[in-house]
């Protein structure tokens, strides 16, 4: 469950930086990683290209020969985010690299910070390290040829997130994802394979899958056909690439997915445990009018019919999603139709946030804006009515088993984490009693023994 605290929202993280990875005479680059899990992979394949090309990874940013700053630009709020990031790298060392969404807009980066050394919009990889390797270059050694290929993880071992697609194809009015991102551009299945074996090869025991619009993978393919694996072929859809993970050692967790009919086919492998049965869905609004100012895709789909359905074919499934209040002309007709909708549908894990304009988005000139005090008082009428959802159906797990995933162990006990728990965004499972032989990354049975408003209590059975 989360609610709009900066330390919790998707698109304003705290950053994330890696740590020293040592000396030895060689440029040491500096990283900080804004914004959401998508721009986190972004992060990590940019470190691992700089990894192999000999450089060293510091959390030390004001001895690093250079900072790469990856920025998010969705709200304005991220904006500030990432533009404060920026000022206080400059003030720390001067030498700074600016790439991800904010960087789409150059513009605005150089108007507040004109001694940039390089801007760049997402996934411009080649761009940044071009502008690392004339800051910083690396004297010729011939024994550079020798370090293997490695991957830079900026998540704890155990746990990856796996980006299968980049881009968006619809046109929500509050969303500028597609302008900054382009549309939607799907990585093959067999190279996600490989780079999903690599990752379990590796030690991770969970991937989450992330995209832009996850149901949609494929889509842009076109009837691209078929990849072989093995015996395997491999039609390269959600389902079928969901199939194919499944068959993996490892949990698969789906992020991003939308209500397409496609779920019905995915639903079926929760069922059979080949990924976990969990469902992060944004839904976003509940009533047709708002919908259709929202232009969101699939307006008209009955979801508390879909809703039923697929708890029909696997009841343990979990189902999150996130809303939008106070979006223009919401009534309070309209808000109410959401409240009621919450308590038919009995979500699992729901986060709200209270709509804010986004420069260059249609949704800023729609009549009837709302009021901040509206916005407000919307917001915590909703977290309200989610956070008594939410206790009532953890209450209702006291006295099962579930299975748990280890992310943290110390003195004090263990946190785990369900399967309808994703890292940092839902619930934790706490052990204080008989964790002295846990590790993260185990998975183990836990008896559930108490419950709060949003997280769980247990001993290992």
């Amino acid at each position: 469950m989360i609610t709009n605290s900066k330390s919790t929202r998707p698109d304003v993280s705290r950053p994330r930086l890696k740590d020293n990875y040592g000396t030895n005479g060689v440029p040491q680059i500096g990283m900080i990683s804004l914004g959401c899990p998508k721009a986190l992979v972004d992060s990590e394949k940019l470190l691992s290209k700089l990894q192999s090309k000999g450089y060293q990874i510091t959390n030390k940013i004001s001895s690093a020969n250079a900072v790469i700053i990856n920025t998010c630009g969705f709200l304005d709020s991220a904006k500030i985010e990432s533009l404060n990031n920026i000022g206080e790298a400059l003030r720390e060392n001067g030498k700074v690299i600016v790439t991800g969404c904010l960087g789409a807009k150059p513009e605005e980066i150089i108007a507040k910070y004109p001694s940039i050394e390089s801007i760049s919009g997402p996934q411009q990889f080649e761009k940044v390290i071009e502008a690392v390797e004339r800051i910083a270059p690396i004297v010729d050694d011939r024994f550079l040829s020798l370090i293997p290929n490695q991957v830079c993880k900026l998540t704890p071992p155990h746990y990856s997130y796996l980006k299968i697609s980049e881009g968006c194809n619809h046109k929500c009015g509050f969303c500028i994802i597609p302008s900054m991102r382009g549309k939607l551009s799907s990585r093959s299945g067999e190279e996600i394979l490989r780079e999903a074996e690599y990752l379990c090869n590796s030690g991770v025991r969970e991937l989450l899958i992330i995209s832009q619009d996850t149901s949609a993978y494929g889509f842009d393919f076109k009837n691209r056909n078929t990849k072989k694996d093995g015996e395997q072929i491999i039609n390269e859809s959600i389902v079928d690439l969901s199939r194919a993970l499944g068959k993996l050692n490892a949990w698969v967790r789906l992020h991003y997915v939308y209500p397409y009919p496609t779920v019905r086919k995915l639903v079926p492998l929760m069922a059979d445990g080949l990924i976990l049965p969990y469902l992060d869905i944004p839904f976003q609004h509940s009533h047709p009018d708002v919908l259709k100012r929202m232009s969101r895709p699939a307006n008209q789909a009955k979801t508390l019919n879909e809703i039923n359905y697929w708890r029909e074919i696997c009841p343990e499934i979990t189902i999150r999603s996130t809303f939008i209040v106070g979006y223009p002309g919401e009534t309070e007709e309209e808000f109410n139709h959401l409240l009621s909708w919450l308590e038919e549908a009995q979500l699992d894990r729901v986060g709200c946030f209270k709509y804010e304009n986004v420069e260059g988005a249609r949704s800023n000139f729609l009549p009837n804006h709302c009021s901040e005090e509206q916005k407000k008082e919307r917001w915590e009428k909703f977290m309200e009515t989610a956070q008594r959802i939410s206790s009532g159906k953890l209450r209702k797990k006291i006295g099962s088993i579930q299975e748990v995933i280890v992310d943290e162990v110390d003195d004090r006990g263990a946190i785990c984490r369900t399967m309808g728990d994703a890292p940092e965004i839902d619930g934790n499972l706490f052990i204080d009693r008989n964790f002295s032989k846990l590790a993260p990354g185990d998975i183990i049975s836990v008896k559930v023994d108490e419950s709060s408003e949003y997280d769980l209590w247990g001993v290992p059975c």
